[in-house]
């Protein structure tokens, strides 16, 4: 499915079935130098399962046109025109690292249009290393494969993202690779991760936010270790923890797992 927003083609995955205005509606936000692929379970569950899925490619990501968001605040801008490109009021909001502070963001400047919001593999502040920092400029695939070592607590988890087996260190990789080369103009890397490592309204954001909050995290997650997600647990007005025992690429390493919270979120 592609609309426009801000005058530009965005992509958007539904999960193999038509977007149907009398349905519900979750929308999921995928990370830096990630796209729509990494919830390729989850979306095609919940779009045979009742809900419109709504998965986009950030801008300028992937199969996305438009300017890369520099910051979180830009992202939600986004998201939110997003919704109103697609006709929708209300929508469930899930994001995952980059893209879970991009949800809370959203529900946090608009609440009403927020049923409920599921924050994966989230921390506050969101820092970044200066090292990392560097070499997502100066050597991207280095950092690539750095991030990827961080991101992963196991090889081959049964069962995974494309079944028993897959590598998904592997799949990792090859999918920043390909994110970083669909878009010449603009490194997606280091500006995806200045806004991570910038976002300093996190806490604020959450005393705002009205829907029922899932925070789903990883025990083995090195990116964002559970600890560094307390601060928005605290802060939240209605919480659910959920533990993974997992890395931050939770999607590929635990896919059943976050599909069955996310599920459980919504059914409440």
């Amino acid at each position: 499915m592609e609309l426009q927003v801000n005058g530009a083609a965005a992509f958007c995955y539904t999960g193999g079935k038509a977007f149907d205005p009398a349905k519900p509606t979750v929308l999921f936000i995928h990370g830096v130098l990630n796209d729509h692929s990494v919830w390729i379970l989850q979306t095609r569950y919940l779009a045979h399962h009742g809900w419109n899925v709504l998965a986009p490619d950030l801008p300028g990501h992937a199969k996305s046109a438009g300017s890369p968001p520099t910051s979180v605040q830009q992202a939600a801008d986004f998201v939110l025109a997003l919704l109103d490109a697609a006709g929708v009021a209300r929508a469930a909001i899930v994001g995952h690292s980059f893209g879970a502070l991009v949800a809370l963001e959203v529900a946090a400047r608009a609440p009403d249009r927020v049923s409920h919001l599921a924050l994966l593999g989230v921390a506050f502040p969101m820092k970044v290393s200066a090292a990392l920092l560097q070499a997502s400029l100066n050597e991207p695939h280095k950092a690539i494969a750095m991030v990827n070592q961080f991101s992963h607590s196991t090889l081959a988890p049964p069962p995974s993202t494309l079944g028993p087996g897959s590598w998904v260190y592997g799949g990792s990789r090859a999918l920043m690779r390909r994110v970083l080369a669909s878009n010449p103009a603009v490194n997606l890397f280091h500006t995806g991760f200045q806004a991570c490592d910038r976002y300093a309204d996190g806490e604020a954001a959450m005393a705002l936010v009205q829907a029922p909050t899932l925070f789903v995290l990883g025990k083995k997650d090195q990116m964002a270790p559970p600890k560094a997600a307390q601060s928005l647990v605290r802060a939240a007005r209605n919480a659910k923890v959920v533990l993974l025992g997992v890395g931050h690429q939770m999607m590929a390493e635990d896919p059943d797992g976050v599909l069955l919270a996310v599920r459980d979120l919504l059914r409440a």
